[in-house]
């Protein structure tokens, strides 16, 4: 077993043994905490009235304790971390807090230039704000009677630092923060939150991370989709954060064909977490939603909100969208008939834009939750908009059941992609295989 995969093991089973006892209820909180399905929220992620005017400003930080910290003579294993909030800009162009983490590796960077830094962009974690990447690093495993949440990330993460390369974990926005409901799947809250906690990260204090150190992107599934927005919109957003290579791995790209592919699955919950972050983001659909939800379909909205996605396997595997409507549509028969929806699905696109960078798209071909053809579809536009593009298809037999299609290529292709960034942020030239990529897998 490779020593990440022997660290994260490790620390998922103390936390097991240790940390993922009940949280002590509302009542031990005071006014500036929350609490999300028994699990107390710490007042650090209530973010205050007033933001600061500068993307990637840092509000505040202070010290996260890892569930796994192992003391070594040159510093604790796998490195020190810091929770952080910092200001980023919503799809409306309002200010918004995000907040995430910080880790500065105990590892030495042994690849060329300065230590380089990850944005790791988290795959699917929920909706509540229990289920927040940066609490997944304190708590690997949560199992309270009341939630169930996993940090499944950790093992990228561990992977990364074990590299010596610092990394910076976003909860994008509303995802740990508790002023809002998070946007999941929104394309430019998602890239704008990933490419501020690059900003972010170099303006900690202690952090060895520079304006000289080369920065990754590295997101599966979720986090594929944001990585593969943000490399879009880094050279007019961000071009101070100049990318040396993108891992988007299964990247819902396309919202369309993802929410025909989701509903009836394992994974139908994040249906909910869509429809809840559509309407936040765009109160016009607003009056669509009144028009089809029924009663049980807003108490499920309500619901899912608060939920992370073991909640969600639990609580709503294999549920059709026909249940939460008056008239029993699914919400592939809503979205055919109304324009106004197709057009804000439209503007989530991911593909309409060249990524700065080198870029490698890596999906399962027997993937049918983020499905594997819209996925291959983003790595087809940007090859034709003379992207560097590296297509890996990830070929898993079919095994029947698509939360397992999708999680497997994650496993999987984990450690390749990790080597492949690990060389760009060396300033290895990539390959491409555009020329290459046949018109099937």
């Amino acid at each position: 077993m490779p020593a990440p995969t022997r660290l994260l093991a490790a620390a998922v089973t103390v936390a097991a043994c240790l940390g993922a006892q009940a949280v002590p209820a509302a009542a031990a909180t005071g006014s500036d905490e929350e609490v999300s399905r028994g699990v107390t929220i710490p007042a650090f992620y209530n973010p205050p009235a007033e933001l600061p005017a500068a993307d990637g400003a840092l509000i505040r930080s202070e010290p996260l304790p890892l569930a796994l910290s192992l003391p070594t003579l040159h510093g604790p294993l796998p490195g020190t971390a810091t929770r952080l909030m910092y200001k980023t800009t919503d799809s409306n162009g309002g200010p918004a807090a995000a907040t995430g983490a910080y880790i500065e590796p105990t590892a030495r960077w042994r690849g060329a230039g300065a230590r380089p830094l990850v944005a790791l962009a988290p795959g699917t974690q929920g909706q509540g704000d229990q289920c927040a990447a940066s609490l997944g690093l304190e708590h690997p495993l949560r199992l309270n009677g009341q939630t169930v949440s996993v940090g499944y990330e950790d093992l990228a993460i561990y992977r990364l630092l074990a590299k010596g390369v610092a990394v910076v974990v976003t909860d994008y926005i509303g995802l740990g923060a508790t002023d809002r409901l998070h946007t999941y799947v929104n394309r430019l809250d998602e890239a704008h939150a990933v490419l501020d906690a690059v900003r972010a990260a170099r303006g900690l204090r202690g952090s060895t991370v520079t304006t000289d150190s080369r920065v990754g992107l590295f997101g599966y599934s979720q986090g594929g989709g944001a990585t593969a927005a943000a490399a879009e919109i880094q050279s007019a957003y961000a071009p101070d954060v100049p990318l040396s290579g993108t891992y988007a791995g299964a990247p819902p790209a396309d919202l369309t064909e993802t929410t025909k592919a989701i509903d009836g699955t394992d994974l139908v919950g994040a249906l909910g977490w869509s429809l809840n972050g559509f309407l936040q983001s765009d109160p016009e659909l607003r009056p669509i939603a009144d028009a089809y939800l029924s009663g049980k379909g807003r108490a499920a909205l309500k619901d899912l909100s608060t939920m992370c996605v073991g909640d969600a396997i639990f609580g709503y595997s294999s549920r059709r969208s026909t249940s939460w409507t008056t008239g029993g549509q699914s919400l592939e028969q809503i979205i055919k008939a109304e324009p106004r929806l197709q057009a804000f699905l439209a503007e989530q696109r991911i593909g309409t834009m060249k990524p700065s960078g080198p870029v490698r798209v890596a999906t399962g071909v027997s993937d049918n939750l983020v499905p594997h053809g819209q996925a291959r579809r983003l790595a087809v536009d940007w090859c034709g908009r003379g992207a560097q593009v590296t297509y890996k298809p990830v070929v898993l037999p079919d095994v029947g059941r698509a939360l397992i299609n999708h999680f497997g290529p994650l496993l999987t292709d984990q450690g390749p992609a990790v080597d492949w960034l690990t060389d760009r942020l060396s300033g290895k030239p990539a390959a491409t295989n555009c020329g290459t990529l046949p018109l099937r897998p």
